[in-house]
This record gives C-alpha cells, sequence and structure tokens, in this order.
C-alpha cells in the first residue's frame, strides 16, 4: 500500500442497510442522516418528471403532425439512443464508488479534475436555473392560455388580467411555492414529486383511456387572421378513432408552417423540440447526496425512467397517428384537451408536469451549488453556498438558486434561452461520457464498476452525439458554451484547485508514455537525433539555482534529471527518509520553472548513491548519458532561495509544495569550514565513475555569476553583447594531442551550440580558440577548423592564440594525457602549465573580436564580455591517490574564470550526414 491513510480507511465495512458507508455520509450535507431516499422517489419519479415535462401533453401532436409516424419514431429512437449512451456511461461512474452530493458534478470533477469539472459544474447549475425559470412561463402562459384575459382559445375562461407585470408576479408566486417545497429539504419535495407523479400518471391514464372511448368527433381549431385583418371561416379538426385511413395519412412526413410562430418547421427543428423535452435524465443524479445508496439507486433508477418514459412516448404515437388527422395535429398542439373524457384532468396533467420539472431543476441546481460551494472553487462568490440545517439541507444554495431564478424570470420570454439550456445539459452530457470514456482508455486497475453493458465505443458514440446535438440545435449557443467553459476552465487553472481527487489525464498520460517507451528501442539510436540527456547531482539546492537553470537549457529537449543523494543505512532506520522529501524537490522544480524529474536516493556514501542513480535513473530509452557536477572549491555556498524572485516572494500558504515545505527540507547552506558530505577523494573518484560508466561529464564552476537575463525564461534580449568561449582542446596537454576533431572536443562544440539554440543566449557569440606552438604557422589548423564547422552548420568565430602568450613561455609538454601528475617533471612543473593555460584563458576574455593571433591589434579593445567558458575536462589520473592533486589543477586552470564548464564527452554527438 502507499499509504496507511488510504480513503478506504474511512469507510465502515458495513452501514445499517449493509452497505458501504463513510463516517461522514459520504460527504451528504449533514451526515448519514440526511440520505433518506429509496430508488424510486429519490430517482424514478424526479427523472420521469423531468423527461416528461411539458411536452408530453403539449407537443405530441407538434411531432407527429409534421414529421410524420415514421419519422417521429427514428426522432424517437435517435434521441432516446443518444440519451442512452449517456445513461450507461452515468451508470458506469456510479458504481464504480461512493457518489457523493452534485450529481453529474460531481463525476466529471472527480474524475476529469477540479478545472473541468468546475467549469461544467457551473454551467449545468445555470442550466438547471434557467431550466426552472424556463418551466416556470411555460407553466404561466399554459394558466393564461385558458384563464388568462386575452386567451384566444375557443374554451378561454378569461379570468386572469395579463401583461408583463402580471406574468411575473404570476411566476413569482409560483417560484415562491416552488422554492418554499425545495427550502424544506428533500423529505418533502419527494413527497410532493410523488403527489406530482400520480396526477401526471393519471393525467396520461385518462388520455390514453380516451383514445379508446371517446367516439369521432370535430374538433373547433384557433382562428386565424385573415389577409388584411378580416377573420377566416371557422375551421374544424378531426378525430377519427382508430382508423386505418387517418393511419396511412400519417405515416410520411408533412412539414408546414408552425401556427404559433409562423416559422416553416423541418426535421431539425422538429427534433431539437424533441429533443429539449428528453433532457432530464440527470434529475435523479443530481439527488445523490440525499439517496440511501447512490451507487445502485442512480443506475437502476434511470435505467427504468428512461425505459418507461420511451414507452409512453411510443404509445402516444402510435395512438395520435392512428385517430387523429393531420390537421388536427398541426393546428391544436394541445388537441389532448379535446378528445379526454375530462378536459380538466389534462391542465391538472399540464400543470403538475411543470410544477415538477421546476421543483427538479431548483433543488438540483442547489444541490450542484453546494457541492460546488463545498468544493471552495470559485472562493467567496459561493461561500454562503455551504449554510446547511442540523439536518443537513442545504437551505442557503435553495434560497441562492432562488434569487437567480428571479432574476431570470424577469427576462419574460426565454424562448432563446430554451435552446441555450438545452445546450449547457448537452456539455454535462458529453462531459460524463468523456469522464467514463477517460476512464475506460486508461486502463486504470482501480476502474471497475459492477455495470459493464458499456465499452469505450459507447462512450465515444455519446460524446459525439451530443457535440452533433448541440450544434444542430443552436450553433451559436453550442459555440458560446464551449467558449464559456474554456474561460471558466482557465479562470480556475489560474486560480489553483485540489489536487488530491485524482487526475484520469495523469491516468492517460501514463498509459500513453508507457506504450511509447516500450517502442523507443535503444538498439535504433542514431547520432543524427542525439541529445543530452542530464543527471544533475545536488546537495543542497539553495546554492545551485543557477546551476539547475543552466542544466535545464543544455537539455535540448532530453531526459533531465534531479538527482540527490541522503545519505544513511535503511536497516539502521526505521523508515525510508527519501521518500517525503521528493514533494519538496518537485515543488522546488515547479518554482524553479525547469523541465525536470526528480531522483532521490538512500547510501552511505554520496559516490555509491551517484553509481545508483548512474544505473537506475530513466527509463528504457530515456536514461541519462551526462552527469553534471558543481565544482569542488572552497567558494562558500550562497543562498539564492533569499535573492531568486520565484523563491523569495510569499507563496500561498493554503497550496501545496509551499515556501514552509522547502524551507523545511532544504536546510541553510553550509557554513564555511564545516564538513562536507562529500571528500576531495570522493569527489574525483564520482568522475571517474562516470567515465568507466561510458557518461559524459560536465563540471560547472561559478555558475552563480552567469548574467541573470541568461538564465531567464525570455528571448534573452539585453543591451550587453556576451561572448561563449569554447576551448576544444585539453589545456593541460597543449600540444601531441590527436588535434581539435577528438570525440571530446566535438563534444564541447555540440553542448555550446546547444547552449545558442535557446532564446536566452540567442545574441551571445560563439568564439572558439586554437592553441598554436612557438614554431606552428598559422592559419593552417584555422582553415581545418573552419571546414569542419561548415559541415557541422556552426556559426562561430574562430581565433588562434600562441600557447605561453600573456604568460611565461617554456611551459612543461605533458606527453600521456591523464599521467600529468606522475610525470618525471613532478607537480609543481604541472601547478606551473595549469597556471598558464589559465592566464591565456583570462587574457582572451578581456579582449573582443577581431582577427589574427592574440584577438585585436593592441589588445585593449573593450567589447563583449564572456559571460560562459567551455574547457576541456582532461581524465583523472589512473591512480586513485593523485585525485586530490588532480583537482587541485583544475581549480588552478578555473580560477578567476568567470562562469566555466569543465566538460570531458565519451559518446560521438555529431555527424554530417543527412
Amino acid at each position: 500500500m502507499a499509504s496507511e491513510s488510504s480513503p478506504l480507511l474511512a469507510y465502515r465495512l458495513l452501514g445499517e442497510e449493509g452497505t458501504a458507508l463513510p463516517l461522514n455520509g459520504a460527504g451528504a450535507p449533514g451526515g448519514a442522516s440526511a440520505r433518506k431516499l429509496s430508488t424510486f422517489l429519490g430517482v424514478v419519479v424526479p427523472t420521469v418528471l423531468s423527461m416528461f415535462s411539458i411536452v408530453v401533453f403539449l407537443r405530441i401532436g407538434f411531432v407527429v403532425g409534421h414529421a410524420g409516424l415514421l419519422q417521429a419514431l427514428a426522432m424517437l429512437l435517435v434521441a432516446y439512443f443518444i440519451l442512452a449512451l449517456t445513461v450507461l456511461s452515468v451508470c458506469a461512474i456510479a458504481t464504480n464508488g461512493a457518489v457523493q452530493g452534485g450529481g453529474a458534478y460531481f463525476m466529471i470533477s472527480r474524475t476529469l479534475g477540479p478545472e473541468v469539472g468546475g467549469s461544467i459544474g457551473l454551467m449545468f447549475y445555470l442550466a438547471n436555473v434557467c431550466g426552472c425559470a424556463v418551466s416556470l412561463l411555460g407553466l404561466v402562459e399554459s394558466v393564461l392560455d385558458v384563464f388568462g384575459a386575452d386567451a384566444t382559445g375557443p374554451s378561454g375562461l378569461r379570468v386572469l388580467p395579463q401583461g408583463y407585470g402580471w406574468n411575473l408576479l404570476y411566476g413569482s408566486l409560483l417560484l415562491g411555492l416552488v422554492g418554499g417545497v425545495c427550502t424544506l429539504g428533500a423529505g418533502l419535495y419527494a413527497r410532493a414529486s410523488f403527489l406530482t407523479f400520480l396526477l401526471v400518471s393519471g393525467s396520461l391514464a385518462s388520455v390514453l383511456i380516451s383514445f379508446v372511448a371517446v367516439g369521432p368527433r370535430d374538433i373547433p381549431l384557433t382562428p386565424r387572421p385573415g389577409p388584411n385583418g378580416s377573420s377566416l371561416p371557422p375551421r374544424f379538426g378531426h378525430f377519427t378513432g382508430f382508423n386505418s385511413s387517418t393511419l396511412k395519412d400519417n405515416l410520411a412526413a408533412g412539414y408546414a408552417e408552425d401556427y404559433t410562430t409562423g416559422a416553416m418547421m423541418n426535421f431539425a427543428s422538429v427534433f431539437a423540440v424533441l429533443f429539449n423535452g428528453c433532457t432530464g435524465i440527470m434529475a435523479g443524479a443530481n439527488m445523490s447526496g440525499e439517496l440511501k445508496d447512490p451507487s445502485r439507486a442512480i443506475p437502476l433508477g434511470t435505467i427504468v425512467a428512461v425505459a418507461y418514459t420511451f414507452f409512453v412516448y411510443v404509445l402516444l404515437f402510435f395512438l395520435s397517428s392512428f385517430t387523429c388527422d393531420r390537421t388536427l395535429l398541426q393546428e391544436d398542439y394541445g388537441f389532448f384537451r379535446a378528445i379526454s373524457l375530462w378536459p380538466p384532468l389534462v391542465l391538472i396533467g399540464i400543470y403538475a408536469t411543470a410544477l415538477s420539472a421546476s421543483m427538479s431543476s431548483l433543488i438540483g441546481a442547489s444541490r450542484i451549488l453546494h457541492a460546488l460551494a463545498r468544493d471552495d472553487l470559485f472562493g467567496v462568490i459561493l461561500a454562503p453556498a455551504k449554510v446547511v440545517s442540523r439536518g443537513g439541507n442545504p437551505w442557503a444554495a435553495v434560497l441562492y438558486s432562488w434569487g437567480l431564478v428571479q432574476l431570470v424570470l424577469l427576462a419574460g420570454k426565454l424562448n432563446t434561452l430554451a435552446a441555450v439550456v438545452t445546450v449547457f445539459y448537452l456539455v454535462a452530457y458529453a462531459a460524463v461520457d468523456l469522464s467514463c470514456l477517460s476512464l475506460e482508455w486508461a486502463s486504470a486497475p482501480n476502474f471497475r464498476p459492477t455495470f459493464s453493458l458499456f465499452s469505450w465505443h459507447t462512450c465515444l458514440l455519446g460524446v459525439a452525439s451530443c457535440l452533433l446535438m448541440m450544434f444542430l440545435i443552436s450553433p451559436g449557443a453550442a459555440g458560446g458554451s464551449l467558449l464559456l467553459m474554456g474561460l471558466l476552465a482557465a479562470l480556475l487553472t489560474a486560480r489553483g484547485g485540489p489536487s488530491s481527487w485524482g487526475y484520469v489525464s495523469q491516468a492517460l498520460l501514463f498509459h500513453q508514455v508507457r506504450k511509447y517507451l516500450l517502442r523507443l528501442d535503444v538498439r535504433k539510436d542514431h547520432v543524427k537525433f542525439w541529445r543530452p540527456q542530464l543527471l544533475l547531482l545536488v546537495g543542497n539546492p539553495r546554492g545551485a539555482l543557477p546551476l539547475l537553470r543552466l542544466a535545464n537549457q543544455l537539455k535540448k529537449g532530453g531526459l533531465y534529471v534531479l538527482g540527490h543523494v541522503t545519505l544513511g543505512d535503511l536497516d539502521s532506520l526505521p523508515s525510508d527518509p527519501v521518500q517525503p522529501q521528493y514533494g519538496a524537490w518537485l515543488s522546488l522544480v515547479d518554482r524553479a520553472q525547469v523541465k525536470a524529474f526528480v531522483d532521490l536516493t538512500l547510501s552511505p556514501s554520496v559516490r555509491q548513491g551517484a553509481q545508483h542513480l548512474l544505473r537506475i535513473s530513466g527509463l528504457g530509452g530515456m536514461k541519462p548519458n551526462t552527469l553534471v557536477l558543481g565544482f569542488y572549491d572552497d567558494a562558500p555556498p550562497q543562498d539564492h532561495f533569499l535573492t531568486d524572485p520565484a523563491f523569495s516572494e510569499p507563496a500561498d500558504s493554503t497550496r501545496e509544495g509551499s515556501s514552509p515545505a522547502l524551507s523545511t527540507l532544504f536546510p541553510p547552506p553550509r557554513a564555511p569550514g564545516s564538513p562536507r558530505a562529500l571528500s576531495p577523494q570522493d569527489y574525483v573518484a564520482t568522475v571517474a565513475d562516470a567515465l568507466k560508466m561510458n557518461k559524459n561529464v560536465v563540471l560547472a564552476r561559478a555558475s552563480g555569476a552567469l548574467p541573470p537575463e541568461r538564465l531567464s525564461r525570455g528571448s534573452g534580449g539585453t543591451s550587453q553583447l556576451h561572448h561563449v568561449d569554447v576551448w576544444p582542446l585539453n589545456l593541460l596537454r597543449p600540444r601531441g594531442g590527436p588535434g581539435y576533431v577528438d570525440v571530446c572536443g566535438l563534444f564541447l562544440l555540440q553542448m555550446a551550440t546547444i547552449l545558442g539554440m535557446v532564446p536566452a543566449w540567442h545574441s551571445a557569440r560563439l568564439r572558439i580558440f586554437l592553441c598554436l606552438g612557438p614554431r606552428e604557422a598559422p592559419g593552417a589548423a584555422e582553415g581545418r577548423l573552419r571546414a569542419l564547422l561548415s559541415q557541422l552548420r556552426i556559426r562561430a568565430e574562430v581565433q588562434e592564440v600562441v600557447w605561453g602568450e600573456g604568460a611565461g613561455a617554456g611551459e612543461p609538454e605533458v606527453e600521456e594525457e591523464g599521467d600529468f601528475v606522475n610525470s618525471g617533471r613532478g607537480d609543481v612543473e604541472a601547478e606551473a602549465l595549469a597556471r598558464s593555460a589559465n592566464a591565456l584563458v583570462r587574457a582572451q576574455q578581456g579582449r573582443g573580436t577581431g582577427g589574427g593571433p592574440g584577438g585585436p591589434e593592441g589588445g585593449d579593445t573593450e567589447g563583449p564580455t564572456t559571460a560562459l567558458t567551455f574547457l576541456y575536462l582532461p581524465r583523472p589520473p589512473a591512480d586513485p591517490a593523485r585525485y586530490p592533486r588532480y583537482l587541485a589543477l583544475l581549480e588552478t586552470l578555473t580560477r578567476d574564470l568567470g562562469p566555466t564548464l569543465l566538460v570531458h564527452g565519451v559518446t560521438p554527438v555529431t555527424c554530417t550526414d543527412l
């Protein structure tokens, strides 16, 4: 187990009903006592009422009259196919773990992360708020069609005054009734919904019986105005009873003008109306915080509700096509009242469905809002919605939502907003499908839902179908909703959110990275595609920040690993001291803005730890090929945390990895004169070990003196020009070597060229220096090197310098690389050679560009300064006893040179082929 504080330990083994319950009621606002609703009352009833809404009474004739029975059935099948795909995804996610309050928002946010989940959750909340307002205004219009003073129907009672103010008053009164029921809790809402369900079921039953019991009759239609405002003669629709001729006439489509809007209907417009009435499948999932067993109730109740409503819609389509002529269907969308045995019962059904839809939207919106507020994604804006009653009812979220619905009611007519609401619902459905698809593709072992009737094919088809429907219903609203989702996600990303939920994106990345790492075959490596893969060993990052950023610039898209060795023996420790340090090192990587992995190890010595990291860091074809070390000298370490802007500014203490963790795990730099974790002997031995393991080595000295603009992430634009100097030969063996094109010299050129590709170093000029002996003719070596640089596509200035110029001549000549400290001339002469080479390099650093050996004439012309020097790193001597002397020579060679990289390459890295 990764940790003994596993989330599973927060759960009791069995709850009161024998189901797994968390100790805190699975996130319910008031604990386990708030979970009271059964599958039928909590899921089936609200889902059925939401999917019926007012469409089942007022739009059956519209759909069948314009599209005909065959196309109407096709539309219904397509609509329910799209909804069924989302239902399968909901069932899979709901049966994969404990579902807390928030329904679809909870499922999406805990899968896709707080950024996507929070943005879609807020949009889903707004959709429910606007959906409540749309249902209330639809109810007001339905009431006024019968009882309004301006009612135009043949049976209008004309008792209620009409107008914008009166309509707003009626809507506000109805909203007060709905809000009162929802404020008093889910129990009262469930009882009210059940009563509404009985009324709607009774009304539908009377309609179904009326199709059989009522004989043929003529039904007067609403009169239409004539061409010049004159009235046309009365018109009638015909209820024929069951008649095969009527069915035959109603089979094909007959699109005509909508008598309520005057717009010409087509397949897309009729399908959009039908689909708008079916988008209530999340009504039960929104009540997840009040369900006794949401993991069982949500899938079972939703499937039952979808199957039931589909059966009722199909039955009504067939009965209408058998008994009503096309004129009646197209000219009187409320014909159920005209054919009913008792018309008031149909009115009761219409009002009950509209009222229940508004209640479902309001209580669903309040639960989503409470979940958003509890997760603290939007800060103080939603903070009031966290308040709950003693019984766990989020009454503050209900009042919050009630106020927003009241504001929406002020807009009056919401025909345009109805399409936006449906699009927002579809965005949430697509996100649920995407969540399930991501979990399935990630192949995470813990994704094992008990509901198995789904696959990645159904999830992918569900996402595509929802997106298609969005643009079919309203292209403008679809584009706007996606833009709004992107803006909200960007806002949440900038604000930061909880990271303890788990991101399916991490699981998907792991799955894909593993797949491609297996395809990365080291046997197919080619020098053309070589890139540096660095392992930077760091003792205390407080003193190594500039080197950490410089190594990040040298990697050129390759692997970059920060390695650290903790001294100790696991046998003598109660637990591994390395694991708790990873968080601080990862925070260091984030704050320093470098693209690096972190690898820590425990070892009795730094040398053994470095061997471990060199062997086991990386994976497959991505393993370090270059070891980077800071230089071993007596310079007092600096605390760059105090001066670096990324570390000196106060961090947000509420986020993980903030400055307290860094300051705790990264102690102050070592005091001058205090014991060091690495001896000079082990330091040189570590370099020798890396070369034996066929790793390139880079030793960095005085990297803290690098110009700050060269370590930035910008373009490096500055008024100060700099040089990057490269000495591609062994200055401790200046003559008698293999020339200027050996493997190590080419490696120096390659690393300097890579650094010049970084934007911060674009303006720096690359200079390459060749050393000539006193008797060597100038020009020959320079010509050969220029030809080589042309082949390698490296742009640089080449300068020849005479060995010994600027320092004493006649220095000893070393015959064999690595044995200079063992030569008969002794250590004194080797030290003199190092001092001479140091003086030569320093003399060239203070000179500008120019032709001829020794730089420009006069040598005193001021020009760009040298920002970084690349020097050839000799191999350590074969005798370990000579290691301290070797390190002393390197110190003399690089003394007062400023930022310097000592480089030794052992692998070919350049290629002249295409």
